[in-house]
Protein backbone atom coordinates (compact mmCIF):
# COMPACT_ATOMS: atom_id res chain seq x y z
CA UNK A 1 0.00 0.00 0.00
CA UNK A 2 1.24 3.50 -0.85
CA UNK A 3 2.14 5.45 2.29
CA UNK A 4 0.19 8.47 1.11
CA UNK A 5 -3.08 6.55 1.20
CA UNK A 6 -2.55 5.85 4.90
CA UNK A 7 -2.57 9.57 5.65
CA UNK A 8 -6.06 10.07 4.25
CA UNK A 9 -8.59 10.21 7.11
CA UNK A 10 -11.68 8.04 7.08
CA UNK A 11 -14.41 9.86 5.19
CA UNK A 12 -17.20 11.18 7.36
CA UNK A 13 -20.14 12.73 5.51
CA UNK A 14 -20.76 16.32 6.50
CA UNK A 15 -22.79 19.22 5.23
CA UNK A 16 -20.96 21.60 2.94
CA UNK A 17 -20.17 25.08 4.19
CA UNK A 18 -22.05 27.99 2.70
CA UNK A 19 -19.27 29.04 0.32
CA UNK A 20 -18.82 25.44 -0.81
CA UNK A 21 -22.57 25.11 -1.23
CA UNK A 22 -22.66 28.16 -3.50
CA UNK A 23 -19.81 26.63 -5.50
CA UNK A 24 -21.90 23.49 -6.04
CA UNK A 25 -24.89 25.60 -7.06
CA UNK A 26 -22.77 27.49 -9.59
CA UNK A 27 -21.49 24.18 -10.95
CA UNK A 28 -25.07 22.94 -11.23
CA UNK A 29 -26.13 26.05 -13.17
CA UNK A 30 -23.22 25.70 -15.59
CA UNK A 31 -23.88 22.00 -16.05
CA UNK A 32 -27.61 22.65 -16.54
CA UNK A 33 -26.96 25.08 -19.39
CA UNK A 34 -24.39 22.82 -21.03
CA UNK A 35 -26.86 20.04 -20.46
CA UNK A 36 -29.45 22.07 -22.34
CA UNK A 37 -26.98 22.36 -25.22
CA UNK A 38 -26.64 18.58 -25.18
CA UNK A 39 -30.10 17.37 -24.23
CA UNK A 40 -32.14 19.48 -26.65
CA UNK A 41 -30.02 18.55 -29.69
CA UNK A 42 -30.15 14.91 -28.66
CA UNK A 43 -33.91 15.22 -28.19
CA UNK A 44 -34.07 16.52 -31.75
CA UNK A 45 -31.88 13.64 -32.85
CA UNK A 46 -34.32 11.23 -31.15
CA UNK A 47 -36.71 12.18 -33.91
CA UNK A 48 -34.21 10.89 -36.46
CA UNK A 49 -34.37 7.38 -35.01
CA UNK A 50 -38.06 6.77 -35.84
CA UNK A 51 -37.52 8.64 -39.12
CA UNK A 52 -34.65 6.38 -40.17
CA UNK A 53 -36.18 3.16 -38.86
CA UNK A 54 -39.50 3.97 -40.57
CA UNK A 55 -37.99 4.84 -43.96
CA UNK A 56 -34.81 2.79 -44.16
CA UNK A 57 -34.53 -0.99 -44.33
CA UNK A 58 -32.59 -2.49 -41.42
CA UNK A 59 -29.58 -3.12 -43.66
CA UNK A 60 -29.50 0.51 -44.87
CA UNK A 61 -29.75 1.82 -41.31
CA UNK A 62 -26.92 -0.52 -40.38
CA UNK A 63 -24.80 0.92 -43.21
CA UNK A 64 -25.43 4.48 -41.97
CA UNK A 65 -24.44 3.41 -38.46
CA UNK A 66 -21.18 1.89 -39.68
CA UNK A 67 -20.25 5.11 -41.56
CA UNK A 68 -20.94 7.20 -38.45
CA UNK A 69 -18.83 4.76 -36.41
CA UNK A 70 -15.87 5.43 -38.70
CA UNK A 71 -16.52 9.17 -38.36
CA UNK A 72 -16.15 8.95 -34.58
CA UNK A 73 -12.63 7.54 -35.01
CA UNK A 74 -11.56 10.29 -37.37
CA UNK A 75 -13.11 13.00 -35.17
CA UNK A 76 -10.82 11.85 -32.37
CA UNK A 77 -7.77 11.77 -34.66
CA UNK A 78 -8.45 15.25 -36.07
CA UNK A 79 -8.80 16.70 -32.55
CA UNK A 80 -5.72 14.76 -31.29
CA UNK A 81 -6.33 15.76 -27.68
CA UNK A 82 -6.00 19.51 -28.31
CA UNK A 83 -9.42 20.34 -26.87
CA UNK A 84 -8.52 19.02 -23.42
CA UNK A 85 -4.99 20.43 -23.77
CA UNK A 86 -6.55 23.81 -24.53
CA UNK A 87 -8.46 23.85 -21.22
CA UNK A 88 -5.44 22.65 -19.25
CA UNK A 89 -3.07 25.29 -20.64
CA UNK A 90 -5.67 28.06 -20.80
CA UNK A 91 -6.08 27.79 -17.02
CA UNK A 92 -2.38 27.18 -16.43
CA UNK A 93 -0.59 29.71 -18.67
CA UNK A 94 -0.38 33.44 -18.01
CA UNK A 95 -0.52 34.26 -21.75
CA UNK A 96 -3.97 32.94 -22.62
CA UNK A 97 -3.93 34.55 -26.06
CA UNK A 98 -0.92 32.45 -26.97
CA UNK A 99 -2.87 29.31 -26.03
CA UNK A 100 -5.81 30.34 -28.23
CA UNK A 101 -3.61 31.27 -31.17
CA UNK A 102 -1.39 28.20 -30.98
CA UNK A 103 -4.35 25.82 -30.73
CA UNK A 104 -6.19 27.55 -33.58
CA UNK A 105 -3.23 27.47 -35.97
CA UNK A 106 -2.29 23.89 -35.11
CA UNK A 107 -5.79 22.53 -35.68
CA UNK A 108 -6.27 24.54 -38.88
CA UNK A 109 -3.12 23.20 -40.52
CA UNK A 110 -3.63 19.63 -39.33
CA UNK A 111 -7.16 19.70 -40.76
CA UNK A 112 -5.89 20.93 -44.12
CA UNK A 113 -3.18 18.27 -44.15
CA UNK A 114 -5.89 15.66 -43.57
CA UNK A 115 -8.37 16.96 -46.13
CA UNK A 116 -6.09 17.07 -49.16
CA UNK A 117 -4.84 13.44 -49.17
CA UNK A 118 -8.21 12.13 -47.93
CA UNK A 119 -10.00 13.68 -50.93
CA UNK A 120 -7.28 12.57 -53.35
CA UNK A 121 -7.42 8.95 -52.16
CA UNK A 122 -11.14 8.71 -51.43
CA UNK A 123 -11.59 5.91 -53.96
CA UNK A 124 -8.92 3.86 -52.20
CA UNK A 125 -10.65 4.52 -48.88
CA UNK A 126 -13.92 3.35 -50.42
CA UNK A 127 -12.39 0.05 -51.53
CA UNK A 128 -10.76 -0.48 -48.12
CA UNK A 129 -13.89 0.29 -46.09
CA UNK A 130 -16.51 -1.17 -48.45
CA UNK A 131 -18.37 2.17 -48.42
CA UNK A 132 -19.46 4.03 -51.55
CA UNK A 133 -16.89 6.67 -52.62
CA UNK A 134 -19.62 9.33 -52.75
CA UNK A 135 -20.40 8.78 -49.07
CA UNK A 136 -16.67 8.89 -48.29
CA UNK A 137 -16.48 12.35 -49.88
CA UNK A 138 -19.41 13.63 -47.83
CA UNK A 139 -17.87 12.18 -44.68
CA UNK A 140 -14.53 13.93 -45.30
CA UNK A 141 -16.19 17.33 -45.61
CA UNK A 142 -18.21 16.79 -42.43
CA UNK A 143 -15.04 15.81 -40.54
CA UNK A 144 -13.17 18.88 -41.83
CA UNK A 145 -15.92 21.33 -40.89
CA UNK A 146 -16.37 19.76 -37.45
CA UNK A 147 -12.62 19.93 -36.76
CA UNK A 148 -12.53 23.64 -37.63
CA UNK A 149 -15.05 24.53 -34.89
CA UNK A 150 -13.24 22.73 -32.06
CA UNK A 151 -11.37 25.86 -30.96
CA UNK A 152 -14.32 28.28 -31.27
CA UNK A 153 -16.49 26.01 -29.13
CA UNK A 154 -13.66 25.58 -26.61
CA UNK A 155 -13.25 29.35 -26.34
CA UNK A 156 -16.95 29.74 -25.57
CA UNK A 157 -16.63 27.20 -22.76
CA UNK A 158 -13.42 28.75 -21.41
CA UNK A 159 -15.00 32.22 -21.39
CA UNK A 160 -18.03 30.77 -19.62
CA UNK A 161 -20.51 31.59 -22.35
CA UNK A 162 -22.72 28.53 -22.09
CA UNK A 163 -25.77 30.25 -23.59
CA UNK A 164 -23.96 31.09 -26.84
CA UNK A 165 -22.54 27.58 -26.88
CA UNK A 166 -26.03 26.17 -26.39
CA UNK A 167 -27.63 28.29 -29.13
CA UNK A 168 -25.04 27.27 -31.74
CA UNK A 169 -25.14 23.59 -30.77
CA UNK A 170 -28.93 23.50 -30.81
CA UNK A 171 -29.00 25.40 -34.10
CA UNK A 172 -26.66 22.84 -35.68
CA UNK A 173 -28.89 19.92 -34.82
CA UNK A 174 -32.09 21.79 -35.68
CA UNK A 175 -30.75 22.49 -39.18
CA UNK A 176 -29.62 18.88 -39.54
CA UNK A 177 -33.00 17.58 -38.40
CA UNK A 178 -34.91 19.97 -40.65
CA UNK A 179 -33.00 18.99 -43.78
CA UNK A 180 -33.30 15.29 -42.93
CA UNK A 181 -37.06 15.66 -42.68
CA UNK A 182 -37.21 17.72 -45.88
CA UNK A 183 -35.02 15.40 -47.97
CA UNK A 184 -36.43 12.12 -46.68
CA UNK A 185 -40.11 12.97 -46.20
CA UNK A 186 -41.12 15.95 -48.32
CA UNK A 187 -38.77 16.09 -51.30
CA UNK A 188 -39.96 12.75 -52.77
CA UNK A 189 -43.59 13.89 -52.51
CA UNK A 190 -42.83 17.30 -54.05
CA UNK A 191 -40.88 15.70 -56.90
CA UNK A 192 -43.84 13.49 -57.77
CA UNK A 193 -46.47 16.22 -57.40
CA UNK A 194 -44.45 18.89 -59.27
CA UNK A 195 -42.21 17.11 -61.78
CA UNK A 196 -41.21 20.28 -63.66
CA UNK A 197 -39.95 22.35 -60.71
CA UNK A 198 -36.41 23.01 -59.52
CA UNK A 199 -36.89 20.72 -56.52
CA UNK A 200 -37.49 17.81 -58.86
CA UNK A 201 -34.02 18.36 -60.35
CA UNK A 202 -32.34 17.82 -56.96
CA UNK A 203 -34.34 14.72 -56.13
CA UNK A 204 -32.55 11.41 -56.62
CA UNK A 205 -34.49 8.19 -56.18
CA UNK A 206 -33.19 5.69 -53.59
CA UNK A 207 -30.64 8.21 -52.33
CA UNK A 208 -31.75 8.26 -48.69
CA UNK A 209 -28.28 7.58 -47.26
CA UNK A 210 -26.80 10.37 -49.38
CA UNK A 211 -29.42 12.85 -48.19
CA UNK A 212 -28.62 11.99 -44.57
CA UNK A 213 -24.99 13.03 -45.08
CA UNK A 214 -25.85 16.09 -47.18
CA UNK A 215 -28.01 17.28 -44.27
CA UNK A 216 -25.02 16.88 -41.97
CA UNK A 217 -22.78 18.86 -44.33
CA UNK A 218 -25.24 21.76 -44.48
CA UNK A 219 -25.53 21.86 -40.66
CA UNK A 220 -21.75 21.68 -40.17
CA UNK A 221 -21.12 24.39 -42.77
CA UNK A 222 -23.60 26.81 -41.17
CA UNK A 223 -22.07 26.13 -37.74
CA UNK A 224 -18.61 26.91 -39.09
CA UNK A 225 -19.87 30.15 -40.65
CA UNK A 226 -21.47 31.17 -37.34
CA UNK A 227 -18.21 30.58 -35.42
CA UNK A 228 -15.77 31.70 -38.13
CA UNK A 229 -15.24 35.21 -36.62
CA UNK A 230 -12.93 33.48 -34.14
CA UNK A 231 -10.43 33.01 -36.96
CA UNK A 232 -10.38 36.75 -37.67
CA UNK A 233 -9.68 37.71 -34.05
CA UNK A 234 -6.42 35.82 -33.55
CA UNK A 235 -2.90 36.81 -34.48
CA UNK A 236 -1.41 34.15 -36.71
CA UNK A 237 1.50 33.43 -34.42
CA UNK A 238 2.30 29.91 -33.26
CA UNK A 239 4.27 29.53 -30.02
CA UNK A 240 6.34 26.46 -30.94
CA UNK A 241 7.47 25.76 -27.38
CA UNK A 242 3.88 25.93 -26.10
CA UNK A 243 2.70 23.78 -29.01
CA UNK A 244 5.19 21.04 -28.11
CA UNK A 245 4.02 21.01 -24.51
CA UNK A 246 0.40 20.92 -25.58
CA UNK A 247 1.14 18.05 -27.95
CA UNK A 248 2.90 16.12 -25.17
CA UNK A 249 -0.19 16.61 -23.03
CA UNK A 250 -2.74 16.02 -25.80
CA UNK A 251 -1.40 13.03 -27.74
CA UNK A 252 -1.95 10.55 -24.89
CA UNK A 253 -5.50 11.90 -24.70
CA UNK A 254 -5.85 11.17 -28.43
CA UNK A 255 -4.73 7.59 -27.79
CA UNK A 256 -7.29 7.40 -25.00
CA UNK A 257 -9.90 8.88 -27.34
CA UNK A 258 -9.18 6.26 -30.00
CA UNK A 259 -9.49 3.58 -27.37
CA UNK A 260 -12.80 5.13 -26.27
CA UNK A 261 -13.96 5.13 -29.87
CA UNK A 262 -13.12 1.43 -30.06
CA UNK A 263 -15.14 0.82 -26.89
CA UNK A 264 -18.10 2.86 -28.09
CA UNK A 265 -18.24 2.28 -31.84
CA UNK A 266 -16.04 -0.60 -32.98
CA UNK A 267 -18.65 -3.19 -32.08
CA UNK A 268 -20.81 -1.95 -34.98
CA UNK A 269 -17.88 -2.23 -37.38
CA UNK A 270 -16.96 -5.70 -36.12
CA UNK A 271 -20.55 -6.89 -36.35
CA UNK A 272 -20.46 -5.89 -40.00
CA UNK A 273 -17.19 -7.78 -40.53
CA UNK A 274 -17.63 -10.92 -38.39
CA UNK A 275 -21.24 -11.85 -39.12
CA UNK A 276 -22.33 -13.48 -42.41
CA UNK A 277 -22.60 -10.87 -45.17
CA UNK A 278 -26.30 -11.55 -45.81
CA UNK A 279 -27.34 -10.61 -42.26
CA UNK A 280 -24.51 -8.36 -41.04
CA UNK A 281 -25.93 -4.92 -41.94
CA UNK A 282 -29.41 -5.87 -40.68
CA UNK A 283 -27.98 -7.08 -37.35
CA UNK A 284 -26.05 -3.81 -37.02
CA UNK A 285 -29.29 -1.97 -37.77
CA UNK A 286 -31.41 -3.57 -35.04
CA UNK A 287 -28.56 -3.38 -32.51
CA UNK A 288 -27.92 0.30 -33.24
CA UNK A 289 -31.61 1.19 -33.02
CA UNK A 290 -32.04 -0.40 -29.58
CA UNK A 291 -28.64 0.95 -28.52
CA UNK A 292 -30.16 4.42 -28.91
CA UNK A 293 -32.41 3.75 -25.90
CA UNK A 294 -29.25 4.05 -23.82
CA UNK A 295 -29.02 7.64 -25.00
CA UNK A 296 -30.68 8.95 -21.84
CA UNK A 297 -27.64 7.93 -19.83
CA UNK A 298 -25.37 9.27 -22.58
CA UNK A 299 -27.17 12.62 -22.33
CA UNK A 300 -26.60 12.77 -18.60
CA UNK A 301 -22.96 11.73 -18.85
CA UNK A 302 -22.15 14.08 -21.74
CA UNK A 303 -23.84 17.14 -20.23
CA UNK A 304 -22.08 16.52 -16.95
CA UNK A 305 -18.67 16.13 -18.63
CA UNK A 306 -19.05 19.40 -20.55
CA UNK A 307 -19.75 21.30 -17.36
CA UNK A 308 -17.32 19.50 -15.08
CA UNK A 309 -14.08 19.47 -17.10
CA UNK A 310 -13.43 23.24 -16.93
CA UNK A 311 -14.53 23.16 -13.27
CA UNK A 312 -12.02 20.44 -12.38
CA UNK A 313 -9.12 22.40 -13.86
CA UNK A 314 -10.13 25.79 -12.46
CA UNK A 315 -10.45 24.40 -8.90
CA UNK A 316 -7.43 22.11 -8.94
CA UNK A 317 -5.42 24.44 -6.70
CA UNK A 318 -8.14 24.77 -4.05
CA UNK A 319 -7.27 23.42 -0.62
CA UNK A 320 -10.41 21.32 -0.40
CA UNK A 321 -10.31 20.11 -4.03
CA UNK A 322 -10.18 16.35 -3.19
CA UNK A 323 -13.19 16.66 -0.87
CA UNK A 324 -15.07 18.63 -3.53
CA UNK A 325 -14.36 16.00 -6.18
CA UNK A 326 -15.49 13.25 -3.79
CA UNK A 327 -18.80 14.99 -3.11
CA UNK A 328 -19.45 15.70 -6.78
CA UNK A 329 -18.79 12.06 -7.67
CA UNK A 330 -21.21 10.84 -5.02
CA UNK A 331 -24.03 12.99 -6.36
CA UNK A 332 -23.21 12.01 -9.91
CA UNK A 333 -23.73 8.39 -8.88
CA UNK A 334 -26.96 9.22 -7.04
CA UNK A 335 -28.58 10.94 -10.02
CA UNK A 336 -27.14 8.42 -12.46
CA UNK A 337 -28.48 5.49 -10.45
CA UNK A 338 -31.95 6.99 -10.58
CA UNK A 339 -31.70 7.54 -14.36
CA UNK A 340 -30.49 3.95 -14.78
CA UNK A 341 -33.50 2.53 -12.98
CA UNK A 342 -36.05 4.91 -14.54
CA UNK A 343 -34.98 4.25 -18.13
CA UNK A 344 -34.91 0.47 -17.62
CA UNK A 345 -38.34 0.45 -15.97
CA UNK A 346 -39.84 2.42 -18.88
CA UNK A 347 -37.65 0.99 -21.67
CA UNK A 348 -40.61 -0.66 -23.37
CA UNK A 349 -42.51 2.63 -23.36
CA UNK A 350 -39.60 4.46 -24.96
CA UNK A 351 -39.30 1.84 -27.70
CA UNK A 352 -42.81 2.70 -28.95
CA UNK A 353 -41.78 6.35 -29.21
CA UNK A 354 -38.36 5.89 -30.80
CA UNK A 355 -38.49 2.59 -32.70
CA UNK A 356 -41.92 2.13 -34.17
CA UNK A 357 -40.99 -0.74 -36.48
CA UNK A 358 -41.36 -3.94 -34.38
CA UNK A 359 -38.78 -5.74 -36.52
CA UNK A 360 -36.11 -3.72 -34.70
CA UNK A 361 -37.27 -4.79 -31.23
CA UNK A 362 -35.46 -8.11 -31.26
CA UNK A 363 -32.39 -6.36 -29.80
CA UNK A 364 -34.23 -4.90 -26.76
CA UNK A 365 -32.42 -7.33 -24.46
CA UNK A 366 -29.20 -5.30 -24.81
CA UNK A 367 -30.77 -2.11 -23.43
CA UNK A 368 -30.04 -2.64 -19.68
CA UNK A 369 -26.44 -3.60 -20.45
CA UNK A 370 -25.86 -0.54 -22.64
CA UNK A 371 -27.36 1.86 -20.08
CA UNK A 372 -25.26 0.41 -17.26
CA UNK A 373 -22.15 0.45 -19.47
CA UNK A 374 -22.62 4.17 -20.14
CA UNK A 375 -23.10 4.76 -16.42
CA UNK A 376 -19.81 2.98 -15.72
CA UNK A 377 -18.20 5.25 -18.29
CA UNK A 378 -19.60 8.30 -16.52
CA UNK A 379 -18.23 7.11 -13.17
CA UNK A 380 -14.88 6.50 -14.86
CA UNK A 381 -14.95 10.10 -16.14
CA UNK A 382 -15.25 11.29 -12.53
CA UNK A 383 -12.57 8.96 -11.23
CA UNK A 384 -10.15 9.84 -14.03
CA UNK A 385 -9.79 13.49 -12.95
CA UNK A 386 -6.62 12.62 -11.03
CA UNK A 387 -4.40 11.85 -14.02
CA UNK A 388 -5.45 15.05 -15.81
CA UNK A 389 -4.71 17.20 -12.77
CA UNK A 390 -1.24 15.77 -12.18
CA UNK A 391 -0.41 15.87 -15.92
CA UNK A 392 -0.11 12.09 -16.27
CA UNK A 393 -2.52 11.75 -19.17
CA UNK A 394 -0.46 8.85 -20.50
CA UNK A 395 -1.89 6.75 -17.66
CA UNK A 396 -5.38 7.53 -18.93
CA UNK A 397 -4.26 6.35 -22.34
CA UNK A 398 -3.02 3.06 -20.85
CA UNK A 399 -6.32 2.53 -19.03
CA UNK A 400 -8.26 3.20 -22.21
CA UNK A 401 -6.03 0.81 -24.14
CA UNK A 402 -6.82 -1.89 -21.60
CA UNK A 403 -10.53 -1.17 -22.08
CA UNK A 404 -10.12 -1.32 -25.86
CA UNK A 405 -8.29 -4.64 -25.56
CA UNK A 406 -11.20 -6.03 -23.51
CA UNK A 407 -13.66 -4.71 -26.12
CA UNK A 408 -11.81 -6.23 -29.05
CA UNK A 409 -11.12 -9.55 -27.37
CA UNK A 410 -14.70 -10.10 -26.21
CA UNK A 411 -16.21 -8.92 -29.50
CA UNK A 412 -14.04 -11.33 -31.50
CA UNK A 413 -14.86 -14.08 -29.01
CA UNK A 414 -18.60 -13.49 -28.56
CA UNK A 415 -19.97 -12.04 -31.83
CA UNK A 416 -19.79 -15.32 -33.80
CA UNK A 417 -22.05 -17.05 -31.25
CA UNK A 418 -24.01 -14.25 -29.53
CA UNK A 419 -24.08 -11.59 -32.27
CA UNK A 420 -24.91 -8.11 -30.91
CA UNK A 421 -25.59 -9.42 -27.39
CA UNK A 422 -21.91 -10.34 -27.25
CA UNK A 423 -21.07 -6.76 -28.25
CA UNK A 424 -23.18 -5.41 -25.39
CA UNK A 425 -21.42 -7.73 -22.91
CA UNK A 426 -18.06 -6.54 -24.25
CA UNK A 427 -19.06 -2.88 -23.78
CA UNK A 428 -20.08 -3.24 -20.15
CA UNK A 429 -16.99 -5.36 -19.36
CA UNK A 430 -14.67 -2.76 -20.93
CA UNK A 431 -16.10 0.26 -19.09
CA UNK A 432 -16.35 -1.66 -15.82
CA UNK A 433 -12.70 -2.65 -16.10
CA UNK A 434 -11.62 0.93 -16.80
CA UNK A 435 -13.65 2.21 -13.86
CA UNK A 436 -12.04 -0.21 -11.41
CA UNK A 437 -8.48 0.38 -12.69
CA UNK A 438 -8.87 4.16 -12.49
CA UNK A 439 -10.14 3.96 -8.91
CA UNK A 440 -7.24 1.74 -7.82
CA UNK A 441 -4.56 3.87 -9.49
CA UNK A 442 -6.20 7.12 -8.36
CA UNK A 443 -5.88 6.00 -4.74
CA UNK A 444 -2.17 5.66 -5.32
CA UNK A 445 -1.35 8.85 -7.24
CA UNK A 446 -4.03 11.36 -6.14
CA UNK A 447 -6.06 10.03 -3.20
CA UNK A 448 -9.63 11.34 -3.07
CA UNK A 449 -11.84 10.49 -0.07
CA UNK A 450 -14.77 8.95 -1.96
CA UNK A 451 -17.72 7.82 0.11
CA UNK A 452 -17.43 4.29 -1.26
CA UNK A 453 -20.03 2.83 1.10
CA UNK A 454 -22.78 5.16 -0.10
CA UNK A 455 -21.70 5.09 -3.74
CA UNK A 456 -21.76 1.28 -3.74
CA UNK A 457 -25.13 1.18 -1.99
CA UNK A 458 -26.85 3.49 -4.49
CA UNK A 459 -25.32 1.70 -7.45
CA UNK A 460 -26.04 -1.76 -6.05
CA UNK A 461 -29.68 -1.07 -5.19
CA UNK A 462 -30.29 0.54 -8.60
CA UNK A 463 -28.80 -2.45 -10.44
CA UNK A 464 -30.75 -4.93 -8.32
CA UNK A 465 -34.06 -3.11 -8.87
CA UNK A 466 -33.32 -2.75 -12.60
CA UNK A 467 -32.60 -6.46 -12.96
CA UNK A 468 -35.78 -7.34 -11.10
CA UNK A 469 -37.91 -4.96 -13.18
CA UNK A 470 -36.57 -5.82 -16.66
CA UNK A 471 -35.83 -9.52 -16.47
CA UNK A 472 -38.56 -10.69 -14.08
CA UNK A 473 -41.39 -8.12 -14.25
CA UNK A 474 -40.87 -6.51 -17.65
CA UNK A 475 -43.68 -4.12 -18.64
CA UNK A 476 -45.34 -4.79 -15.29
CA UNK A 477 -45.55 -1.20 -14.03
CA UNK A 478 -47.34 -2.27 -10.87
CA UNK A 479 -43.90 -3.52 -9.84
CA UNK A 480 -41.58 -1.17 -11.74
CA UNK A 481 -43.06 2.14 -10.56
CA UNK A 482 -43.10 1.16 -6.84
CA UNK A 483 -39.46 0.07 -7.18
CA UNK A 484 -38.66 3.51 -8.57
CA UNK A 485 -40.49 5.24 -5.72
CA UNK A 486 -38.74 3.09 -3.12
CA UNK A 487 -35.39 4.04 -4.62
CA UNK A 488 -36.32 7.74 -4.51
CA UNK A 489 -37.18 7.40 -0.84
CA UNK A 490 -33.88 5.58 -0.28
CA UNK A 491 -32.05 8.58 -1.76
CA UNK A 492 -34.05 11.09 0.28
CA UNK A 493 -33.61 9.16 3.50
CA UNK A 494 -29.83 9.13 3.12
CA UNK A 495 -29.35 12.64 1.73
CA UNK A 496 -32.24 14.61 3.23
CA UNK A 497 -30.11 16.99 5.30
CA UNK A 498 -27.95 18.05 2.35
CA UNK A 499 -30.94 18.18 -0.03
CA UNK A 500 -32.85 20.37 2.42
CA UNK A 501 -29.93 22.79 2.64
CA UNK A 502 -29.59 23.00 -1.13
CA UNK A 503 -33.31 23.59 -1.58
CA UNK A 504 -33.60 25.92 1.40
CA UNK A 505 -34.44 29.49 0.47
CA UNK A 506 -33.19 32.43 2.55
CA UNK A 507 -35.81 34.06 4.73
CA UNK A 508 -37.05 37.44 3.57
CA UNK A 509 -36.50 40.08 6.26
CA UNK A 510 -39.34 42.55 6.34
Amino acid sequence: MDDRTKEIPIFVPRLPKENTLSLYKNLFKQTAIYGLATVLPRMFSFLLVPLYTDLLPKAAYGKVTIIFAYMIFFNVILAYGMETAFFRFYNKEADKKAVVETTTIALLWSTILFAIPALLFRNNLAVWSGIDAQYITYTIWILVLDALVIVPFSILRAHQKPMTYAVVKIGNVFVNLSFNIFFLLYLPKIAVAHPHTFLNTIYVEDFQIGYIFISNIIASLLTFIALSPTYFKVRWHLDFSLWKRMMQYGLPIMVAGIAFAINEQFDKILLGKLLPADIADAQVGVYSACYKLGLFMVLYRTAYTLGIEPFFFSHASSENAPQTYATITKYFVIFGSFILLAVIVFADVFKYLMIRDPSYWEAMKVVPLIILANFFLGIYTNLSVWYKLIDKTHIGAYISIVGAAVTLALNFLLIPTLSYYGSAIATIAAYGTMMVISYVLGNKYYPIPYDIKKIASYLGVSIAFSTLSFYYFRENYMVGIPLLLVFLYFIYHNEKETLNRILKRPKIIK
